[in-house]
């Protein structure tokens, strides 16, 4: 009896454990047994966004049952927009309207039913965290001020005029005298536009003119001429747009007296800034000039391409400024960002820009706070000129834009009741307003997704908070906020470093824990995407506080990708310590309907050999009504990825399958990372992308890759590029694609000043974290642009790296020169040509390496592994077959592995560590001695073509491409046909031998039956289906369904040509080209036998 009882205490104690660790209990499982039977974690998930309030209960079936049989683990419900923002789609579930309850609940019940899991956003819409129950004191906070000039003397109850507010909201802050010269800040000038571009062939149009609201605008070299009819002395120019510039920025100033001879005051730079940038202006300090006329030179020459921190130079070179402002007084170089107001990096202000006399000392400055009563001020002050600087904050404005009825202001992410009071007022509604039970058991995820609420500088507590980090005071030092240099440029600035610090730890010891415990409360696994370009943050802090780090990469959207993210999540997760990688995943700036999953795998794969692990699609729009296809989209935005799409039924569970077993594997032990690079103490900062790093190391970038960056950087001639349709903008951007592999063989992680301060550790030489990550270098990068002033590290930061390197991590001078680090004894972890992306992670079990071709052809190379004394395996994750015994050969510490992928194929090269392994069902045992595979023609009288929407039928010789049919219900034909035909097998096996049917080329994927027997669906190279357990002598019976994209439907359907009815999308978006797609079995078919 009490072996018994004790037996029940161990299995109830494991079934425990498993509950709470699903990811530590599938590590348990054998590799073999991950691979070929992944476990609901390694399942692929997708967004579901309800549009415009349109939603039913019959389309909310029959989505979660279609997700159901894609294999899908899981997704998350997402509304987007209300009523009136779609009013011609007739919907009538505004959010959190009980009619819009009662559809949440039943998606419970649906889910619950089909067993599958469900996950919902902290607000309303994807962006970020607010509603209509913030109000204006509650939600995201700035601070604000004006100034007023008086005399010196007695003031009695004189009014001050309010800062501008939102909505009326405003509360003081701080009162202050500075003493100011009696010149005015500014003075009128006359304002004229002149070209300077030469050539027969200029545009009249735009060429730079002036319209009557004043907004200059040119797309050809030209100066803008700022004339004053006395000596102006100017500090500083405030660049004043209407949207997003980048070239406003990069004018050159020129300085006269007579209007004849100029000199070159200073050239202008951009600050870094992130695509949400139009909350502030931009102040460029420049060294005190006093002059009669100012010209601003500009010219696109010398442009750079653009890039996720420099946003708005991704588009083409015009020139467009709203207003110019020189100003005499001094501010701050670029002080809107360095003061938190918004998201940009720029050097520190120059002493020969702000000199110490431009400074104002605390001993100058008057607070006058407690003398201001009621809205009135009493005081006395001395003699002379001052300046009343009346400080306070109000409401960013922000709201979560995305939202229907449940839009409102942003929270304040510094407050924890308030984003206590948001997630209350939305997530846990979910729990109050379904059925309790239901949800315990199904809404199991919370995720704070897209980041597009700009920052925050202010909060009541935020002072407080600043004492308590920093230890002073900020308040004497307030006026920083408004650009106003103290004491000194280099302590300003230092002041300013600190305000943005203190702003980056509240965002994450406030927002982020909190939702983190509010997570926890409801048993709920929270998830969540970047910070970063627009919160003013470490981008890779918040990742320690949520159990899914989340980046995105997206489809055919070079404007829009976002390897920063992905590198921020892949780097957060490693280096606190979380094993699984979610993204979103084939986002799209304008779907093209060209899409399928062939042409999805070599971007997917190379996401997961940048570290992801869990897939979500982007995006499963639900459609409500059952006679309507496509459908319903997000406005056109994102991969269309849902029941209706032609390719659902064997296309989304074959690309699911394969994204399960791949990530079944690369959710296993732990990743292989070599190289930790330094992201510095600037504050933003954040991961640090690839290209950033060839100065500080080009020896392992080669010699190529240096080149070719500084063709690229040089940006000669700013050449465009249209991609997708209708997107022009500039072709040297640095593509994810082009940066596979780039530090030729081994792998880096970002990492910040709060794992190296607080987390590291050292052994054997390495630096190592909890969560298992290890580095055997540590780079501390050259000046970038991200942190453009010398890199002079705290001496906390200096000291822990004196530690590190007394402990043996090699921390290289720089620039490093050496083709790699084997005199430090780390050789390449892989050796591959160019375009295999690859990852590697090991384990208990053994190591893995995930290898994937990225070029569109097929390739033989040899695989060099930093690992020895075990045999390799090779596991095919599109068809599940393992290969035990692949060629290979062992030279001294290595492995080398001659692996053949055909275009965008993948490979799992896994080293087990326990011989047992082997003894599983194989597809294959073969050996490098194996006898050459033998191809055999095809043969067949003909082929019956079936289109099964329309159901028209013909019946032909050869094959042939539908889109060049004569019969217009085939020739814009989008969806399913089924081929029959039949052969005669007279051929013979020998034992393990197999037969698969090479498809040749195919439009755009199919499903083989032979004899009835279903033989797999072929979606991606090399087309071919292994039909040996199907296969009989004599005649046989083959049946192919081939599947094309929505592509040429829908153009028929623009033309009045519709192959078949109730053709319907709101997506306005179509391919460039007005040709239709190539669609069918084109073949040729053939057999192989090996």
């Amino acid at each position: 009896m009490k072996n018994r009882l004790e037996y029940r205490i161990i299995a109830l104690s494991l079934i425990a454990w498993i509950t709470v660790c699903p990811v530590c209990a599938q590590q348990m499982r054998s590799l073999h047994e991950q691979f070929l039977h992944p476990s609901d974690e390694a399942k692929p998930w997708t967004f579901w966004y309800w549009m415009f309030g349109a939603v039913s209960k019959e389309g909310i079936t029959a989505d979660l049952e279609a997700m159901k049989q894609a294999g899908l683990g899981g997704t998350y419900l997402m509304p987007i927009k209300g009523l009136e923002e779609g009013a011609q789609y007739a919907g009538k579930a505004q959010q959190l309207t009980p009619e819009w309850w009662e559809l949440i609940r039943f998606s419970m019940k649906e889910a619950d039913r089909l067993g599958l899991k469900l996950g919902m956003h902290i607000c309303d819409g994807f962006a970020l965290a607010g509603g209509p129950w913030i109000t204006p004191e509650e939600s995201m906070q700035k601070v604000v001020w004006s100034d007023t000039i008086v005399d010196g003397g007695k003031l009695k109850a004189l009014h001050l005029p309010q800062p501008k507010a939102y909505k009326g909201f405003y509360e003081d802050i701080s009162l202050f005298a500075l003493p100011v010269e009696d010149a005015a800040d500014e003075m009128p000038a006359k304002v004229t536009c002149v070209n300077i571009a030469v050539g027969k062939n200029l545009d009249s149009k735009k060429v730079v003119n002036m319209d009557a609201a004043g907004v200059i605008r040119s797309s050809y070299p030209c100066y803008i001429q700022y004339e004053y009819e006395r000596p102006f002395t100017c500090r500083n120019i405030e660049v004043v747009l209407n949207g997003n510039n980048y070239q406003a920025h990069r004018l050159k100033v020129m300085a006269s007296e007579d209007g004849v001879n100029y000199r070159l005051v200073k050239q202008l730079a951009p600050a870094r800034q992130g695509w949400q940038n139009t909350d502030e202006n931009s102040t460029h300090a420049i060294p005190a000039t006093t002059a009669r006329y100012f010209r601003f030179y500009w010219t696109p020459e010398g442009s750079e391409p653009g890039s996720e921190d420099m946003d708005a130079a991704k588009w083409k070179p015009n020139l467009k400024i709203k207003r110019l402002r020189l100003h005499r007084e001094a501010r701050l170089n670029q002080w809107e960002g360095k003061a938190g107001l918004v998201w940009r990096v720029a050097p520190d202000t120059g002493e020969d820009e702000v000199s110490k006399d431009d400074c104002y000392s605390l001993s100058q400055v008057i607070n006058l706070t407690d003398q201001y009563r009621y809205g009135a001020l009493t005081t006395v002050l001395p003699e002379g000129k001052w300046k009343l600087l009346r400080m306070g904050h109000t409401a960013t404005g922000h709201t979560n834009a995305t939202g229907g009825g449940g839009k409102g202001l942003e929270c304040d992410k510094f407050s924890a009741k308030t984003v206590r009071k948001q997630f209350d007022n939305w997530f846990a509604q979910a729990f109050v307003k379904t059925e309790p039970e239901v949800a315990r058991r199904v809404l199991k995820y919370m995720h704070v997704d897209s980041w597009e609420c700009g920052s925050q500088n202010w909060s009541d507590n935020f002072a407080a908070e600043f004492r308590k980090r920093r230890g002073y005071d900020l308040m004497p030092y307030l006026p920083l906020l408004a650009g106003i240099p103290m004491e000194s440029a280099r302590h300003s600035e230092k002041v300013l470093r600190d305000v943005r610090t203190t702003i980056s730890e509240l965002v994450v010891d406030v927002f982020y824990q909190v939702l983190a415990d509010c997570a926890k409360e409801y048993d709920c696994r929270f998830s969540a995407e970047c910070v970063a370009p627009t919160m003013v943050s470490d981008g890779l802090l918040h990742y320690q506080k949520v159990d899914f780090p989340m980046g995105e990469f997206w489809l055919n959207s070079p404007t829009h990708d976002k390897l920063n993210d992905m590198l921020d999540a892949v780097s957060g997760a490693h280096i606190y310590g979380k094993n699984i990688i979610q993204a979103e995943g084939f986002t799209e700036v304008r779907g093209t309907w060209d899409e399928h999953p062939g042409m999805l795998k070599a971007l997917l794969d190379r996401n997961y050999a940048l570290g992801i692990n869990r897939l979500f699609y982007h995006v499963y729009v639900h459609n409500p009504w059952l006679n309507r296809k496509p459908g319903m989209t997000l406005d056109g935005i994102g991969l269309f990825f849902q029941r209706d799409q032609t390719w659902w039924n064997k296309g989304a569970k074959a690309l699911s399958e394969y994204a399960a077993r791949c990530q079944a594997l690369l959710q296993y032990g732990h990743p292989v990372t070599d190289i930790a690079v330094f992201t510095g103490e600037e504050v933003p900062r954040r991961s640090i992308l690839p290209e950033r790093l060839v100065p500080s190391l080009p020896g392992i970038f080669g010699k190529e890759r240096v080149e070719s960056e500084r063709i690229r950087l040089a940006n000669e001639g700013q050449p465009l590029r249209v991609r997708p349709v209708g997107v022009t903008h500039s072709a040297n951007m640095a593509d994810p694609e082009k940066w596979v592999n780039p530090l030729r063989g081994y792998a880096y992680d970002s990492f910040n000043k709060d794992a190296l301060l607080r987390l590291a550790k050292t052994e054997n030489g390495r630096m190592t974290l909890p969560g298992g990550a290890s580095y055997k270098v540590l780079i501390l990068p050259l000046s970038r642009p991200m942190n453009p002033g010398p890199v002079d590290l705290s001496p906390e930061v200096q000291k822990r790296i004196n530690e590190l390197k007394e402990a043996g991590v090699l921390i290289p001078s720089l620039p490093y020169m050496e083709d790699d680090f084997s005199a430090y004894g780390l050789e390449r972890d892989l050796i591959v040509p160019e375009d295999i992306a690859w990852t590697h992670r090991c384990g208990e079990l053994g190591d893995i390496y995930f290898i994937a071709n990225q070029r569109e052809e097929t390739r033989t190379f040899t695989a060099s592994m930093r690992i020895s004394g075990r045999k390799p395996e090779c596991w095919n994750p599109v068809t599940s077959e393992i290969n035990a015994a692949p060629g290979y050969e062992q030279n001294a510490n290595r492995t080398e592995v001659t692996l053949t992928l055909a275009p965008d194929e993948s490979v799992f090269v896994v080293f087990p560590v326990d011989s047992n392994e082997n003894h599983l069902p194989k597809a294959s045992e073969g050996n490098s001695s194996v006898e050459e595979s033998q191809d055999i023609a095809f043969e067949t009288e003909e082929y019956t073509v079936t289109f099964t929407i329309n159901g028209h039928t013909v019946t032909r010789k050869n094959l042939f491409d539908w889109s060049k049919e004569e019969d217009e219900k085939i020739r814009y034909y989008s969806g399913t046909a089924i081929y029959q035909a039949a052969f005669r097998w007279k051929g013979k096996q020998k034992d393990g031998q197999r037969v698969y049917l090479n498809l040749g080329e195919v439009c755009n994927l199919a499903t083989v039956r032979v004899n009835g027997v279903d033989c797999g669906t072929v979606w991606t190279a090399p087309f071919r289906a292994d039909i040996t357990p199907a296969l009989k002598k004599g005649t046989n019976v083959l049946e192919i369904e081939v599947t094309n994209t929505w592509a040429n439907a829908l153009k028929g359907a623009d033309e009045g040509k519709m192959p078949f009815d109730c053709i319907w999308t709101n997506a306005k978006y179509r391919r460039q080209e007005k040709t239709l797609l190539p669609a069918g079995l084109l073949g040729p078919l053939s057999f192989t036998k090996e």
